[in-house]
């Protein structure tokens, strides 16, 4: 079946850097167009960083220049390179896989990254 497993996530002092890492498994994962969403507690789930299929990067505005989203087709696997973080509340970052062809996507289970001092 379709499986998403993020990691990478932990605890960084401000200024420092983070890499999430999104493992697929169950699909021809070159066919999805990946995305990584942030969640605070208590707050929605935030769009972070989109990589199509076709290797196309979007970010949101409070992270462009700062973060880079990136695919290796070979190993099923989505990144997310987190530069230059500041404090906030821990967040659990979750990637989610789109097929192109049905646009059904399904969520991993999440990493959370803390940014504090």
């Amino acid at each position: 079946q379709v499986q998403f497993v993020e990691s990478g996530g932990g605890l960084v002092q401000p200024g420092g850097s983070l890499r999430l890492s999104c493992a697929a498994s169950g699909i021809i994962f070159s066919d999805y167009v990946m995305d990584w969403y942030r969640q605070a507690p208590g707050k929605q789930r935030d769009w972070v960083a989109r990589i199509t299929d076709s290797g196309s990067t979007y970010y949101a505005d409070s992270v462009k220049g700062r973060f880079i989203i990136s695919r290796d087709n070979a190993k099923n696997t989505v990144y997310l390179q987190m530069n230059s973080l500041k404090p906030d509340a821990p967040a659990v970052y979750f990637c989610r896989g789109t097929p192109t062809v049905t646009r059904q996507g399904t969520w991993g289970q999440g990493t959370q990254a803390t940014v504090s001092s």
